[in-house]
């Protein structure tokens, strides 16, 4: 699994992924182990929001999920049609949900997303 956490601030999981430009870049292994990557920090103008067409760093890193603390509708439809799924929730911590992920539990929900 090869995962992008929104997180403006490289310590905490932001939401409004889709607005975000900050992400971090992790591999959760077979063995559930985690690895960190990468870390995006992208200029102004380059986030998904920003970047409509197919062109967007996040989508050359092979990813298969998107972890997020809040994202619209539409933003979840646009990483679908990729093959990425968003993973939506309240928990701030980076290192907590992603042990979460590779344990195979469920995370706690995000609120719901305001646009």
């Amino acid at each position: 699994m090869r995962i992008a956490v929104s997180s403006q601030n490289f310590r905490t999981i932001t939401s409004h992924a889709g607005k975000s430009r900050r992400f971090m870049l992790f591999d959760i292994g077979p063995d559930s182990g985690i690895t960190e990557r990468e870390r995006l920090d992208l200029p102004k103008g380059q986030s998904l929001h920003d970047t409509q067409g197919p062109d967007h760093p996040l989508f050359e890193r092979g990813l298969t999920h998107l972890l997020t603390g809040g994202a619209g509708e539409r933003f979840i439809e646009r990483m679908a049609a990729r093959g990425i799924e968003v993973i939506q929730t309240s928990e701030p911590e980076i290192d907590k949900a992603l042990n979460a992920l590779a344990a195979g539990k469920t995370l706690p929900p995000a609120a719901p997303h305001e646009h």
